[in-house]
């Protein structure tokens, strides 16, 4: 008797001391973490299989044709091929992997970047050589100067370069929110072919600064939609902000000058250029640009409207001046919503990056006001769950909203109390995660999931881009917060 309890105890040992080992040397499945599994890491690893996944479904070819859609119920991806925009998308969550990753090696954990690092590097160059098919070349009558440029069109072309791009088939957004992805690579990858083309894309969305006069001598400001455009948005100033503020800070010290263009401010009319220092002329330009959006797009509530409109001229036009043709200055009257959670989180990022770079404390009051007043707009609490902050996810907002929780992570630093709104985010990535996920896939709705129709369950490829940066940026933050 006694020897056979002896006998079940040793087995019992044994099977305990098996899973033990087992559990220990299986990898780490995400959907699952075992309990020693930190938030930080489970984020990453999150984003990085919400990232592998999306480029599988979304991209075909050795040209990375992306799909809009894709539906992980039916596997049946969409023939409408993304915009540059949404292809952009793409870009940002392997930069957040990677600058993820990066904050994982520093504070310890260089087994996991060591392990991914390189991966996500080489898909990153993969992602911008075949951005190219979005490229194309144009003739543009700016305000200072008549100039070719190769700028990146709405639509994907037939071949590299061959994208149409002339007037309303490119607008400065799209340029600004790859400046801000180039500028991200480069920081991450140190590759000088990111800052370079970071610059020269600058400096077209600069060429569409409205230099003009006003009868006061001060300029018009502003940058249209587009060139093919006259109404100024929210969201072709605001996300350029931030870029100026680090490119100011890469040349910061350093004696690198570059050519400044404007119109003269007593005839209203000469155009003139010299040179000057390249960091100051980038901090310039990223208060110049700051200051005009937030005096007149910022509302009584403390968000950002969408745009000015009622301009004039009505279209675009160009002037003689000095036998030399320039485009005509635009007065736009009306301030025109709605609010959009994206217009105010770029404006949340360019104040923190500003004060970063100022050490202006009106700045920070600026960021401290906007993430709280961005919040009780953006922000409805006990929606659909109680305990959870709902957010409108109608048309593009889910990609919109991931601006909005970048933008209180870059305040985070200097304003402690936007955790409490970076968390709203965690929070309902983990509800959809734990609950939805389906096929390495979240739904559109993160709160509420997927339809129980099949056919209706596409979704954006931005959003499977969106949702996977979200995690990497929470990544990031969780380790350094």
């Amino acid at each position: 008797m006694i020897q056979n309890r002896m006998m079940i105890t040793i087995m019992s040992f044994v099977v305990l001391l098996f899973a033990a080992c087992s559990e220990s040397s299986s990898d780490p499945d995400p959907k699952n973490p075992p309990v020693e599994l930190s938030l930080a890491e489970q984020n990453i690893l999150r984003a990085m299989e919400l990232t592998d996944n999306a480029v599988s479904a979304h991209f075909t070819g050795a040209g990375m044709a992306m799909a809009r859609y894709y539906n992980p119920f039916t596997g049946v991806r969409s023939d409408e091929t993304g915009s540059v925009w949404m292809y952009t998308a793409a870009i940002e969550a392997v930069n957040a992997v990677l600058h993820g990753l990066q904050a994982h090696k520093e504070l310890g954990n260089a087994a996991l970047y060591d392990e991914n690092f390189d991966k996500y590097a080489e898909l990153l160059e993969q992602l911008y050589d075949n951005a190219d098919y979005y490229l194309g070349t144009f003739e543009l009558v700016s305000y200072t100067q008549t100039k070719e440029w190769s700028v990146y069109g709405v639509n994907r072309g037939n071949a590299k370069g061959t994208a149409k791009v002339a007037g309303i088939e490119n607008v400065y957004d799209d340029q600004m929110w790859l400046v801000r992805e180039l500028l991200e690579s480069y920081k991450i990858t140190g590759e000088a072919a990111y800052l370079e083309k970071a610059e020269y894309l600058t400096a077209y969305v600069l060429d569409g600064w409205d230099s003009t006069r006003n009868p006061d001598g001060t300029e018009r400001g502003g940058i249209t939609w587009g060139p093919g455009y006259v109404t100024k948005h929210a969201c072709s100033n605001g996300p350029m902000v931030s870029p100026l503020v680090w490119l100011h800070e890469i040349y910061e010290g350093e004696n690198e000058e570059i050519t400044y263009r404007y119109i003269d401010a007593e005839d209203k009319q000469t155009r003139k250029t010299m040179q000057v220092n390249k960091s100051e002329y980038y901090a310039d330009y990223a208060k110049k640009v700051y200051d005009w959006q937030k005096d007149r797009l910022l509302r009584s509530d403390g968000v950002y409207d969408d745009m000015r409109g009622g301009c004039s001229p009505g279209n675009p036009q160009t002037e003689t001046i000095d036998g030399t043709e320039y485009r005509r200055g635009i007065t736009c009257q009306d301030r025109v919503g709605p609010a959009i959670s994206y217009n105010s989180g770029t404006m949340l990022s360019g104040a923190a990056d500003l004060y970063r770079m100022t050490e202006d404390e009106a700045y920070l009051q600026d960021a401290k006001e906007l993430s709280d007043d961005s919040f009780h707009y953006f922000a409805t609490p006990d929606q659909t769950h109680d305990g959870y902050h709902s957010y409108d996810i109608s048309g593009f907002n889910n990609w919109f909203n991931g601006v909005l929780m970048r933008g209180y992570v870059d305040v985070h630093p200097a304003y402690g109390a936007a955790s409490e709104y970076i968390g709203t985010f965690q929070q309902n990535l983990d509800y959809g995660y734990d609950n939805f996920l389906h096929e390495g896939f979240l739904p559109t709705n993160l709160l509420v999931g997927w339809s129980l129709t099949a056919n209706n369950n596409r979704t954006e490829g931005m959003f499977n881009f969106a949702f996977a940066a979200e995690y990497a940026v929470l990544s990031r933050y969780e380790l350094t917060k």
